[in-house]
């Protein structure tokens, strides 16, 4: 993410004024009124899309959704050479999601207009780290300062391939919290130390001092042996032996959710993988606050955009 904790914590409070505000004189409709946002997705979304088009519109502005298969892209089309001509229309700002890293910085490079790095490949996913933390500091009775010192989150899972996780990794401990990464040595390699985190192998011991507990999809797409798998069907990767091996020893099951600190939360971006590495119990348990980290998300982006485009 690479932002400071001061201007992390300026875009919390905003987010925080947004998630506050109501309709009517003095509210933030009217902010964006008359400018348009442009959504490029070149790969499959459906929060964090959807989660775009809704602040953009709470705050007056247009919005365009263009999706990859749906655009010049299919026709052969750069992404960069599509966000130029998608700015020559008169868009005000820009949202980009690739598979692809580095793409929004290409793109960013390119156009004069702001643009949002909504995703890109397996780099970063910066405002989901943002509402991440905000989700979290909600929890921990926090919204005050967005202070996060003191606490222990565990990302566990498929971290090698998780831009969240490195955006979740960025935002919480410059906020001060001390991040563990969890998973099999191939999904959680020894060298994401270098990133500020404590890398560990056994879930198990690390669950009774994790304050919040973060788990990750399985991205099958993204490693070799799983991209041919078919649409909803989870087969091993090479990095782990089988996924029946990977939900012993990493899935939040409710027996381990039971060995959890007390007062601890449950984390997830989604899309989840139910009976995978969340049981669905646990998904929709008292502990859990993922649909808070999704409706966190509208208030974080109305922030970003905001703020990007001077109001």
């Amino acid at each position: 993410m690479g932002l400071p904790a001061d201007t992390l914590r300026r875009l919390l409070r905003r987010a925080r004024t947004m998630a506050d505000a109501k309709p009517g004189p003095g509210g933030p409709e009217r902010l964006l009124a008359g400018r348009i946002v442009a959504n490029l997705f070149f790969e499959d979304s459906t929060r964090t899309r959807t989660s775009f088009s809704v602040a953009a519109k709470r705050l007056g502005a247009g919005v365009v959704d263009l999706m990859g298969f749906a655009s010049s892209v299919s026709k052969g089309e750069t992404l960069v050479d599509t966000a130029l001509n998608v700015e020559a229309l008169g868009v005000d700002a820009i949202t980009v999601r690739a598979r692809q890293a580095g793409v929004a910085r290409a793109i960013a490079d390119a156009v004069s207009c702001p643009v949002v790095n909504a995703g890109d490949g397996r780099h970063e996913h910066p405002t989901q780290g943002l509402l991440d933390a905000y989700a979290l500091a909600q929890a921990a009775g926090r919204l005050d300062s967005f202070d996060l010192a003191g606490l222990t989150v565990a990302i566990v899972g498929d971290i090698a391939s998780s831009r969240v996780a490195r955006s979740a990794m960025a935002g919480m401990s410059t906020l001060g919290a001390a991040v563990v990464c969890v998973g099999p040595p191939g999904l959680a390699p020894s060298g994401l130390a270098a990133l500020g985190c404590r890398v560990e192998h056994d879930l198990d011991a690390v669950l009774p001092h994790a304050d919040a507990v973060m788990m990750l999809r399985m991205q099958f797409e993204r490693h070799d042996d799983g991209k041919d798998a078919p649409r909803g069907e989870a087969r091993p990767s090479g990095v782990i032996a089988s996924v029946r091996e990977f939900r012993a020893g990493y899935a939040l099951t409710r027996e381990r959710e039971a060995r959890m600190k007390p007062g601890a939360f449950v984390m997830h971006p989604g899309p989840m993988n139910r009976g995978l590495e969340i049981d669905g119990e646990v998904a929709d348990g008292p502990r859990s606050i993922i649909l808070e980290q999704v409706r966190a998300g509208v208030a974080v982006r109305m922030a970003v955009l905001a703020e990007l485009l001077g109001v």
